[in-house]
């Protein structure tokens, strides 16, 4: 097999337009364990047209895989938002594992031992999950480079240590998870929050929104805001009012905006090859 893709990556310099099509065809199919000896090929190659031909078969490769592994975990129900985020950082990092970040998660909620603090209120709860994320972790807003694509990829948030509002939302959100406090997200605009619900709260309540104790900001530590807090947000946003704001949602509709995030990132970074591909990623998940 190793042979055979050598082979087929010498064939991309070829002129014949039906040979490339073929080989790039054939390439496609391997997957992304040949993504390593395409990156070796392209780091020796001298001609910038073959790289230009490894880098095409290398992103469209890392897109099938993103877009494959996203639509079935859509179609599973979307229930693990580190999955999710997982393969939204395969699309520039192919070799991240998602139970490689599932152990990273479970490392920072190993901190927190809210199993013998049954007496802590919610807000003493949240105060402690915002000192071991913060604190103990380390985990802050990335202000120096905030549209950096790096922002969004989950394995790179855990390795710096910084990361965006959606990004760094989404570790806490796991985290607080793990250790089986009910935080969920809020799909408000312009500024990704969580929100705690009451753990006595109807199961059947049909006003979601009053089933919220308060608001999370994890893009400023954790942050405690109340719903006239929300409001004011909104206000000076110049934002229309709309239920949903307040409300919480499903994970599908976080990676989602994950994924947006990481297309505005490409598009102040003129990555329009990118964004095409992104922009049909994003289909799988609306």
């Amino acid at each position: 097999m190793g042979q055979e893709v050598e082979t087929l990556i010498s064939l991309l310099d070829d002129n014949d337009h039906e040979v490339l099509h073929a080989v790039t065809d054939e390439l496609l199919k391997q997957g992304v364990t040949i993504i390593p000896k395409l990156e070796q090929a392209w780091e020796s190659a001298i001609d910038q047209r073959l790289q230009e031909r490894l880098e095409n078969v290398i992103h469209n490769i890392q897109y099938v895989n993103t877009k494959e592994k996203l639509s079935r975990w859509v179609k599973d129900g979307a229930a693990d938002i580190i999955e999710g985020a997982s393969y939204i950082a395969q699309f520039q990092y192919p070799g991240v594992r998602v139970e490689d970040i599932s152990h990273a998660i479970a490392r920072i909620s190993d901190d927190i031992y809210l199993s013998t603090q049954n007496h802590l209120s919610a807000i003493e709860k949240i105060r402690l999950l915002n000192y071991v994320v913060f604190e103990i972790n380390n985990f802050s807003r990335n202000t120096a480079n905030f549209y950096s694509p790096q922002n969004s990829y989950i394995n790179q948030v855990i390795e710096s240590r910084k990361g965006n509002p959606i990004s760094l939302g989404i570790i806490y959100l796991a985290v607080a998870q793990k250790v089986g406090l009910p935080v969920y997200g809020v799909n408000l605009p312009k500024s990704f929050v969580l929100a705690y619900l009451n753990e006595f709260r109807q199961i059947d309540s049909k006003d979601k929104a009053n089933d919220i104790l308060f608001y999370i900001n994890p893009y400023n530590k954790g942050t405690v805001l109340t719903r006239l807090e929300i409001d004011n947000f909104i206000v000076q946003q110049n934002l229309k009012p709309s239920p949903e704001y307040y409300e919480i949602c499903d994970n599908k509709c976080i990676v989602l905006r994950l994924l947006t995030n990481l297309m505005i990132a490409y598009q102040k970074l003129g990555f329009d090859d990118k964004i095409k591909l992104l922009e049909d990623i994003a289909r799988v998940l609306r």
